[in-house]
């Protein structure tokens, strides 16, 4: 099913590159650089199915090898892909003269080329059929993990004794996806997933700091604060400032307070660098912490801070909603893991 969306996506951006008039590519970007920036925190979802690779780590043969190959080479895949679409949809017809429900169908309608509308609806099926598998996939394995450490109730954690699959999980991530799916469009949908996962990419790269800090076990006594402690305020300090630089951005504030806000988070990332030293295990891991995971934090929060304030009260529903499980539930039976036990990555 994925190959056959994939030699569908190149049918269409080979036979559209025939019909393509450079003409329509100019201005090459009419609305300026901050629809750029919000189009890009919406469409954000299109490129969390990499995280699927990840969370199937342990039904992998051989996960050292293939994560690192899964991983960047569904990136560089798609990314091709989806930059090759949007060429050939925007050079084929004016950009104003696309439709919100089928562009690409109508585009290529528009051009007397029938055949290639059909063959879009074909894949369209194919990309549902082969999304809702992979979504069934990786978040009931997430659900699995969430049902070990005791964060949520042990049923998530129980296997098929057969055919070793989270069925209690799958069965949960399936009616809530169905619930969700009648109950709120597609805008509505893509806000709130978009939301969820440039969160869920801040809070990975803030863990990634806090658990490759080298002297997390000796804690100095003479200091009035924590090490941890210490790392969790700097990073609180680069995502404030990006959540502050990105609203004002978004409202054309003055560029002196961009800067300044921009210098702050420059210099809780020196401290970080400076008063800390941080482990490099061997193997695909981030490299360059704790910069990368702070600039990580810094471009998803401001692009965070480009959506609509909706979205923002809907990120404070999901987190009340999330804290409140942990809160009544997860507190109380949570197990987690030695250090010792642990191969940070």
């Amino acid at each position: 099913m994925t190959a056959a969306k994939i030699i569908i996506v190149l049918v269409v951006i080979f036979a559209g590159a025939f019909k393509v008039d450079v003409d329509n590519w100019t201005p090459f970007a009419p609305n300026g650089f901050k629809a750029i920036l919000t189009g890009a925190t919406v469409v954000f979802f299109a490129y969390v199915g990499f995280d699927a690779v990840a969370n199937s780590a342990e039904e992998s043969k051989k996960p050292q090898s293939d994560l690192p190959i899964g991983i960047l080479g569904s990136l560089l895949i798609c990314a091709g892909l989806y930059v090759g679409v949007c060429l050939v949809i925007t050079g084929m017809v004016p950009y104003k003269l696309l439709g919100e429900d089928a562009p690409l169908a109508e585009a290529f309608k528009s051009k007397g080329m029938k055949y290639v509308s059909i063959l879009i609806s074909v894949g369209a099926v194919a990309g549902l059929t082969t999304t809702l598998l992979v979504g069934l996939y990786v978040q009931s394995r997430l659900y699995l993990g969430l049902g070990r450490d005791g964060l949520l109730p042990s049923i998530f954690a129980k296997v098929h004794p057969k055919r070793h699959t989270p069925v209690h999980s799958q069965v949960w991530v399936g009616f809530v996806a169905g619930i969700l799916g009648g109950l709120f469009n597609v805008h509505t949908l893509s806000h709130i997933l978009s939301v969820g996962s440039l969160t869920g990419y801040s809070v990975v790269a803030a863990c990634v700091v806090t658990l490759r800090r080298k002297d997390k076990r000796s804690q100095v006594s003479s200091r009035w604060i924590s090490a941890w402690c210490e790392s969790v305020i700097y990073l609180i300090i680069v995502a404030g400032c990006s959540f502050a630089a990105g609203v004002l951005y978004r409202y054309s504030a003055s560029f002196i307070f961009l800067i300044l806000v921009a210098v702050i988070a420059i210099f809780a990332c020196a401290a970080l660098c400076l008063r800390h030293a941080y482990a490099d295990p061997p193997g695909f891991s981030c490299p360059g912490v704790p910069i990368v995971p702070a600039v990580c934090i810094f471009f998803n929060i401001f692009l965070f801070a480009q959506l609509h304030y909706e979205a923002w009260i809907r990120f404070v529903i999901l987190n009340v909603v999330a804290v409140g499980i942990y809160a009544l539930y997860g507190q109380y039976h949570a197990n987690p893991s030695s250090d010792e036990t642990i191969v940070y990555h």
